[in-house]
């Protein structure tokens, strides 16, 4: 059965731009409009999908009522905070097990991403070990993160580290993510996209924020990492960046079937690269220009390493980060949604494009339909 033949479902935020997109590749491929399946709906109760379905699930983020029921709160979120992200991880590993029902049950029905492995790489513990376990290049990390700011102290002390970056455990696109380093004498700085707000009766609340903020005292800090901590913290050794015309960069590395097709360079003048935080983007082909296709090549072989540790799953996106010098590289995120990167192109196609022209090639195999034995 041709992948025209076969009806493409996406579970997705209706109005979001991440359909949009896929939209546009699926016509620009000559293919049936895909069929939307609300993240709301799956988020609330069983959701029901026709027979043959290839099915691909995109990021549940940026809608409030998505949001309220997957954390299984009476009250909306406020989109802005930076709290709430253990419940929302809870409630994305019990849609997704509804959804690996439905397509259990539906004749034919395929996904082109296995639930257990978005459930890792939503967790950054978890994915963490899974790439660990699998000899790709990582971070070095605290055992089990830190259950508050005294115990990260404790645990840095222990482990002789002066600088980690501090990372909720299953959070995303920087929100809450803070670059700690200390010093003799007490001294203490902070970078994060968390501001800390502290109410007249004492209570605290973070809000993320697309400019960076720096906190120098202890108290500070204190308060961000325990506000965030409840949610589980997982704490890596801060690893050094290459730089590029001035600025600190990694790379995110867009990899579809196994291969390393879509890349970015993110520039910044602070520890925290994502492009939403008012950086840029560099230039990819100046950079390659500078290292040379042996440095580029590893670096690309070691994206397509960390992907290869999801073997199931059609794409990810993964943050590379290269030493200076371009020696040695480490993954530090793989990420379930990674993809919506616009403009940037692999032989004519888009990454929405490139998983399509993967799954009609056979690149990435999907089982044909089962007949059934009364069928037969």
């Amino acid at each position: 059965m041709s992948l025209q033949d076969r009806p493409l479902v996406v579970v997705g935020v209706p109005g979001n731009r991440r359909l949009d997109l896929f939209r546009a590749a699926a016509r620009s491929a000559d293919l049936p409009e895909p069929v939307v399946v609300p993240w709301r709906d799956l988020a609330s109760g069983p959701v029901s999908l026709p027979a043959d379905a290839l099915v691909r699930v995109d990021s549940p983020g940026g809608d409030v009522e998505t949001e309220r029921l997957l954390r299984g709160w009476t009250h909306d979120p406020d989109p802005y905070r930076a709290e709430g992200t253990g419940d929302h991880h809870a409630g994305f590993r019990a849609a997704l097990a509804r959804l690996a029902r439905a397509v259990a049950d539906t004749p034919g029905a395929r996904l082109v991403q296995e639930p257990e492995d978005l459930v890792v790489m939503c967790d950054k513990r978890r994915c963490h070990a899974r790439l660990a376990e699998g000899r790709v290049p990582v971070a070095p990390a605290l055992p089990g993160g830190a259950a508050d700011y005294a115990s990260l102290r404790a645990a840095m002390d222990g482990a002789g580290w002066r600088r980690v970056f501090v990372k909720p455990r299953h959070g995303s696109s920087a929100s809450g993510v803070i670059a700690l380093a200390t010093a003799p004498g007490g001294r203490i700085r902070a970078v994060t996209s968390a501001h800390l707000v502290v109410r007249e009766d004492g209570t605290t609340a973070l809000f993320n924020s697309l400019r960076m903020r720096t906190y120098t005292t202890e108290e500070d800090v204190a308060a961000v990492v325990d506000a965030l901590a409840p949610d589980g913290l997982h704490v890596e050794r801060w690893v050094p960046k290459a730089g590029f015309a001035g600025r600190t960069i990694d790379l995110r590395v867009v990899v579809v079937a196994g291969r390393a097709t879509h890349t970015v360079v993110r520039s910044s003048t602070s520890p925290m690269t994502n492009l939403h935080l008012g950086n840029a983007r560099g230039d990819l082909d100046a950079l390659r220009e500078e290292v040379g296709p042996g440095a580029w090549g590893a670096a690309m072989a070691t994206a397509e390493a960390a992907a290869a540790r999801f073997p199931r799953t059609l794409h990810a996106g993964v943050d590379l980060i290269a030493s200076p010098g371009w020696r040695t590289f480490t993954v530090c995120e793989v990420n379930a949604f990674g993809d919506l990167i616009p403009g940037v192109l692999h032989e004519g196609r888009d990454t929405y494009g490139e998983q399509l022209h993967a799954l009609a090639t056979g690149r990435f195999p999907v089982p044909a339909r089962q007949t059934s034995p009364k069928a037969a």
